[in-house]
């Protein structure tokens, strides 16, 4: 926001403002960069009367909308040179399986490659048997009962295909069930209330549209779209249309999925107050900032590690922010003072604009400007505070990363939304918060730079390095500080470092940063300052319950080395756990037909008590079945990558770290076993996978 005088104390302050949305939907914004759109309509199975009319009707949204649109039922379009001209292809009540492999891999490359997938209605009844597919879909058509009217429930009204439905959309179609819930692995848009209709077969969470990023695409679906009627409906026309266009790239869109978070304002503005001059209308669900310069702020209660979403919208030039970490006060300067603003201001210098902490920290202003949509488009924020750091997410992508190491301010406290003053006009919507506890993780991987308070080193952002930074500019004699870090039972240290320096020493106290040393290690020149390596000790005489934990750095010179995360790892006295490793529906972690070859695929199968399904776990370390080790096929990093047995070899392929969570994270990739497409079913494979928490990566060790 851009800051204006105060006249009596001469000090300038920040502009709040709150979110509008009462404007009609309209279609995508002329700005869009022309683009292409493949329609894709081969059935194999039953075939909807719908498919002409709903060509037609994407012929239209393309001619009004700067797209142009190809429709084809020929599967030999699916090559990877024709599909390269296309920003996206649309499944148009496809049903069956329509794609021979060689189509299927070129669709793969293509999705792959950054474009985007849109599927309608029986799109889901498509290709059960390509996985590749059911995951990009997100889930597969059950069954359904007959058309009749039914309420929609649009849970999420940030994003293009929603923003301009109401919260209840009464409408009539097809209305299916799905043999999973898309939840888990995908961000759900709209819910089917199974009260309102007969035959509802999922229960009170019912996924009828969502959207999710796969492989390096984009995917987004509806199950709405059977009736001809439907492609005649304008809010359903422009619901498609903002499929299309998010499929595409051309509006963005925090798609990542999303759960356990409690809503501060949807509606109602029990627990908010104004401070200052101003105020904000409230209706349809959406806040919009009138004159100022105020703060509406949240009083019912303080927040000190959290998640924080919402979504907001500015008509055009205008200008306003979200305050964290303020006192109680009638003041609206207590939020300048005190807290730290956001920005949502993308014309202003580059620490006061959209994503900067006002006037601390700037955003990364490339990766900003690509998440960020015009003006006139709702954007998405996540504000992830944890202790003393904080993370800026613009539409899912990170494009700010901030540590408060001023004592006299604090992340802790208040929420508020600025509003800015006449003719800066700003709307928000979903204002909505999921608490993380008071304490990192009890265990497991702690990033290194989510550091409480530190002396001499500060983060830094390096390529490779898991989250994005690293702490550096270590020196002997420097420390960093982890609060409340529960250490009861860890018997050892794991570090991912990097150094192209002398190297040096990790100390690990408690207490102090001259407290007790509990074990150290020697950290050598990894042989360049992009080469990560992982060191490990033990620890002795570690006391129980919630520490202080303390990091403090020896050696000769300056510029030791950086330090990525750290693992604190449980055990009895290092003796490993040996039995089943159960997952997704209560079944085993299973050696394919019981190989023992290096390159055996790792799959979820029926719990069975065979050598297959014995694991030995060395906390923190390898994971072992027939005499050898779980492992990352190749070292690699990338989201789908195999699980495999191999011959154990002591790579961080091979490192494996149980975290609070009940996931399991390759230490050196920095992500998680996971159970594909969440599918239960017996020789389901394992693969890596982006943590996200559910419940196809959780796992119970022996």
């Amino acid at each position: 926001m851009r800051r204006l005088l105060r006249p009596v104390l001469g000090a300038a302050m920040a502009a709040l403002a709150v979110i509008a949305c009462t404007t009609p939907a309209t279609p995508a914004s002329a700005a869009d960069a022309p683009y292409d759109v493949l329609v894709f309509s081969k059935t194999a199975g039953f075939r909807h009367d719908a498919i002409p009319v709903g060509i037609q009707t994407i012929r239209d949204l393309g001619a009004a909308n700067n797209f142009t649109v190809t429709a084809t039922e020929d599967a030999a379009a699916f090559t990877t040179g024709n599909l390269a001209q296309y920003e996206a292809v649309v499944f148009l009540n496809t049903t069956g399986d329509v794609l021979n492999a060689s189509q299927q891999t070129a669709f793969e490359s293509y999705i792959g490659s950054g474009r985007g997938y849109v599927g309608v209605h029986a799109a889901s009844d498509t290709e059960y048997d390509w996985p590749f597919y059911g995951n990009l879909v997100g889930a597969w058509f059950a069954s359904h009962p007959a058309i009749q009217q039914a309420n929609v429930k649009v849970e999420d009204r940030g994003q293009a295909a929603t923003a301009h439905l109401p919260q209840t959309w009464t409408r009539t179609d097809e209305w299916y069930n799905y043999r999973t819930n898309a939840r888990s692995t995908a961000h759900v848009l709209a819910t089917l209330d199974e009260s309102s209709y007969s035959g509802g077969g999922m229960g009170a969470d019912h996924p009828l549209s969502w959207c999710k990023s796969y492989s390096g695409g984009r995917s987004f679906y509806t199950g709405a779209g059977h009736t001809q009627a439907s492609y005649a409906e304008p809010a359903f026309r422009a619901h498609l249309l903002g499929g299309i266009r998010y499929a595409s790239g051309r509006s963005k869109a925090d798609c990542r999925p999303e759960s356990g978070y409690t809503p501060l304002y949807n509606g109602s503005t029990t627990g908010w107050s104004q401070a200052g001059p101003g105020s904000f209308t409230n209706s349809d669900a959406t806040l919009t900032s009138v004159g100022g310069m105020g703060l509406f702020w949240y009083n019912a209660k303080q927040f000190t590690n959290y998640s924080l979403k919402l979504d907001w919208k500015l008509a055009g030039d205008d200008n306003s922010g979200i305050f964290i970490g303020f006192p109680p006060s009638t003041d609206p300067w207590s939020a300048v003072d005190n807290g730290y603003e956001i920005q949502i201001d993308a014309t202003d210098a580059a620490d006061r604009t959209t994503g900067a902490v006002y006037t601390f920290k700037s955003a990364d202003i490339a990766a900003r400007d690509a998440a960020l949509n015009a003006p006139g488009e709702w954007n998405t924020y996540e504000l992830l505070v944890e202790g003393e750091r904080l993370q800026i997410f613009l539409n899912g992508v990170k494009i700010n990363d901030f540590t408060n190491t001023n004592p006299v301010r604090s992340l802790a406290g208040h929420i508020g939304i600025q509003n800015h003053g006449t003719g800066d006009d700003a709307s928000f919507r979903n204002i909505r918060i999921k608490e993380l506890g008071t304490t990192p993780p009890p265990t497991g991987t702690i990033q290194a730079e989510a550091f409480s308070s530190a002396n001499g080193v500060s983060a830094f952002a390096k390529a490779g390095a898991n989250g994005g930074q690293t702490i550096g500019y270590i020196d002997p004699g420097d420390w960093a500080a982890y609060n409340g870090v529960d250490l009861t039972g860890v018997t050892s240290f794991t570090s991912r470092v990097v150094s192209g320096g002398a190297g040096g020493t990790i100390q690990v106290r408690t207490g102090s940063a001259t407290g007790p040393v509990l074990g150290s290690v020697a950290v050598p020149n990894t042989g360049s300052w992009t080469t990560f390596a992982n060191v490990t000790t033990a620890l002795s005489s570690v006391p129980s319950g919630t520490q202080n934990l303390y990091l403090t750095f020896t050696g000769s010179g300056t510029g030791l080395f950086d330090v990525d995360d750290f693992t604190l790892v449980k055990g009895s006295g290092g003796t490993p756990g040996v039995g089943p490793v159960k997952g997704l529906a209560g079944k085993c972690l299973d050696v394919r037909n019981g190989g023992t070859a290096d390159g055996t695929q790792i799959q979820l199968y029926t719990c069975n008590g065979s050598t297959a399904q014995t694991w030995t776990v060395t906390s923190g370390s390898t994971i072992r079945a027939l005499g050898k080790c779980l492992d990352v096929n190749g070292s690699g990093t990338a989201d789908g990558t195999k699980i495999q047995l191999w011959t154990c070899n002591g790579t961080g392929a091979q490192n494996w770290a149980a975290q609070s969570d009940g996931t399991l994270r390759n230490t050196s990739s920095g992500k998680c076993l996971d159970v594909s497409g969440n599918n239960s079913a017996d020789s389901t494979v394992v693969h890596l996978w982006t943590c996200l928490g559910a419940a196809n990566q959780k796992w119970t060790l022996p």
